[in-house]
């Protein structure tokens, strides 16, 4: 793999570059001679010229071995090709030519034969458009990529060709250094992209699409890699929807994954994770001009009472902080903003300040210096045919440029609509630092993107081991399963230090119960192996205050369970105390992946769970960390913290319970599915797990 890892950078950095094929390599072999510094030659046995370069009648009387293949022949002569370009030695092949994998089983077999041919050579595709470096003018693309040139930026890597070609149009000054479309993926595929592009000192930020993922440990460990070298990975995953899953499928042949597996993974990795390309562009924008903010401190400026309010809204939606200025900064600005103003954060400076050179300055350095993380003003510019004199706009942004330049934190100008900033200036504000940013959400998107970034960053990197990546193996799908009845499952977990409610199990409601040890009042269930819902079957009864009441419970049970359909095939009846004093009801539950193995499901619990979609998935292993943070993200948070002055919950217990579920899990990787407890009852004193849903694989199958 080290010979092909040294040919992939031979690709990306080449010294020569060979365009095989007919018209569509012509484009390729244009683009290459007017902007790349080396030679290009082009091979075709039937034409003299290709593009406006030499052509070579075959790859044996090339000059050289080239380092970069641009490759737009039939499939037919694809293979046969590559096997000569692996004898000359060559680096790498960008290969245009579809009709393999797409296609289903008829291409497959052709693509193992053009992967074999290449041998040690890095192969990109095929089924691709093939990569563009703008920091060398290597154009390996058959479709118009501009000529702007880019020392360093963000790269593009992505399992598509259309969306990367879209985004080089863009009209948004987005430093792009090198683009990578990796179609059908049949040796390279985007985590040996990521890995080598990491070390890239052109590349300052990496986005991507992709439906699915081949290699995840590998991935992964790219991703850590950028990770430490705050590279920021910016992603947009298809595939959250069913007929997206379809397409992606059908597109290249990925595996889309499990959607809460891949937002843990993510979320894992400190990888970013966008819904479309605007946000993505410009998330990779501000984190490639002005760097990632340590924290969601922001001071915030507008020239507009309307604007500061708009702003205080979303960005509290988007989780940004709009901390209110010290009483140094309050008292300083007071001095300076004109007796219309009020004080506060976001800061609405008011127009008679609006293009004061003097005075603007000061005010942008009086807020951004109280200790912020980053800053943003909002303000639009106006096109030349709307306005002549643009000279206020302009001095604004350049007193924010020295204000934010001075303290050294990340800062953005946005306008509220995306086309209200021009080239110039877009060029004036990235030259001092300052990310022009496009669209008043996708500018505050972009902004609160690389804050929790920052944020997420510091606490892999502090708290976990930001060098590992782990997956514990789960049974196959395959396996037959079978599902524990609720006592089965309580046992089984009570003997790994989850608490469950003292009870006892019976077989029949007619004999003497012997309730000794139980206290009144009583919970009755029916138990039955995979009975779920009890209380919408008529299999539960809460608040039983005798023996008597119990009998009638299970009569009344037994009658429920017997008219069920489909039929249930009733146990017995557990009969436990019934717990008082609950703070609040959460579920937890272990749940298997193909790909991701052991995940972890921490939520709001009992009836409510499906209805208010209060969950976070985290991968196991998970530390106490992960889990801890991982509640605080949650709704029901405010209820353990003790909400609207009730009794606050002992989070550490809380913690050591969900840590002993994990525990229990990974002691039983070989044969659980799924665990689910459903409620977790949260008291002051104690989590119990009130029901309990085991299933493990079938040890008689």
């Amino acid at each position: 793999m080290s010979a092909r890892v040294d040919n992939l950078r031979r690709l990306l950095n080449p010294r020569h570059i060979a365009v095989i094929g007919g018209d569509d390599a012509a484009i390729s072999a244009r683009q290459c001679a007017a902007q790349f510094d080396g030679p290009v030659w082009g091979v075709n046995p039937t034409r003299n010229n290709l593009g406006g370069v030499r052509c070579f009648g075959s790859v044996a009387e090339l000059p050289e071995a080239p380092d970069a293949v641009f490759l737009a022949t039939p499939r037919a002569v694809a293979a046969p090709t590559l096997a000569e370009l692996n004898a000359r030695g060559a680096g790498g092949v960008a290969c245009f030519t579809a009709g393999y994998a797409e296609l289903g089983e008829s291409g497959r077999a052709a693509e193992r034969e053009l992967v074999a041919s290449a041998g040690d050579m890095a192969l990109v595709g095929p089924n691709c458009y093939g990569l563009v470096n703008y920091a060398n003018g290597a154009i390996l693309w058959p479709f118009g990529a501009g000529d702007t040139r880019c020392e360093k930026g963000i790269a593009l890597v992505m399992q598509s060709g259309m969306i990367p070609a879209n985004l080089t149009m863009n009209e948004r000054s987005v430093p792009i250094s090198i683009v990578i479309s990796a179609g059908n993926q049949a040796m390279l595929a985007i985590e040996d992209y990521l890995d080598v592009l990491v070390d890239d000192d052109r590349v300052t930020a990496v986005g991507m699409y992709i439906e699915g993922i081949r290699d995840i440990r590998k991935f992964a460990t790219a991703a850590l890699k950028a990770l430490r070298a705050d590279k920021p990975l910016v992603v947009m995953k298809a595939g959250s929807s069913p007929l997206g899953q379809a397409l992606a499928v059908s597109h290249t042949g990925s595996l889309s994954g499990t959607e809460q597996a891949f937002e843990a993974y993510f979320d894992r990795l400190g990888v970013i994770r966008v819904q479309a390309p605007v946000e993505m562009m410009e998330t990779l924008k501000f984190l490639s001009v002005s760097g990632t903010p340590q924290g969601r401190r922001i001071a915030a400026f507008t020239c507009s009472g309307g604007e500061a309010a708009l702003l205080a809204d979303y960005s509290t939606h988007r989780g940004l902080d709009l901390a209110q200025p010290s009483a140094r900064a309050r008292k300083r600005l007071q001095k300076l903003l004109p007796d219309i103003a009020t004080v506060s954060n976001p800061l609405d400076y008011t127009t008679p300040l609006w293009g004061n050179r003097k005075i603007m300055p000061d005010v942008f350095a009086s807020l951004v210096g109280d200790g912020y993380d980053a800053a943003i003003v909002i303000q639009d510019f106006p096109p030349p045919h709307i306005h002549a004199d643009d000279s206020k706009y302009r001095s604004d942004a350049e007193s924010f440029i020295e204000a934010c330049a001075a303290q050294g934190i990340p800062a953005a100008s946005c306008c509220d609509l995306p086309e209200n900033i021009d080239r110039a200036t877009r060029e004036l504000l990235i030259a001092g630092g300052v990310t022009p940013l496009q669209g008043f959400e996708a500018g505050l998107d972009a902004l609160a993107n690389a804050c929790a970034y920052g944020v997420r960053r510091q606490r892999i990197l502090q708290r976990d081991n930001a060098s590992e990546f782990s997956v514990i193996e789960v049974p196959g799908t395959s396996n037959a399963s079978r599902v524990l009845n609720e006592w089965q499952a309580k046992q089984l977990v009570r003997q790994h230090g989850i608490e469950v409610p003292p009870g006892c199990l019976f077989g029949d409601g007619n004999v003497d119960l012997d309730l000794e040890g139980l206290e009144f009042p009583l919970v009755v269930k029916a138990v039955a192996a995979g009975l779920a819902h009890k209380s919408e079957l008529g299999a539960l009864r809460i608040g039983q205050a005798d023996a008597d009441a119990v009998r009638e419970s299970m009569r009344e049970i037994k009658a429920a369970i017997d008219g069920a359909q489909p039929p249930v095939a009733l146990e017995g009846f557990l009969v436990e105390n019934m717990i008082d004093d609950v703070i609040a009801e959460m579920l937890v539950g272990i749940n298997t992946d193909a790909q991701f193995g052991q995940t972890l499901v921490i939520g709001s619990g009992g009836v409510l769970v499906e209805l208010i979609h209060d969950s976070v998935t985290l991968l196991l292993p998970a530390s106490r960390a992960q889990i801890r943070d991982a509640i605080g993200r949650l709704r029901v948070s405010r209820l353990l913290d003790g909400f609207r002055g009730g009794v606050a919950a002992d989070l550490d217990a809380v913690v050591s319970t969900i840590s002993a579920v994990a525990g229990f899990a990974q002691s039983h990787r070989s044969k659980l599915l799924e665990l689910d407890i459903n409620p977790l009852l949260i008291t002051p004193y104690a989590c119990i797990a009130a029901d309990v849903m085991l299933r493990e694989v079938d040890p008689d199958d």
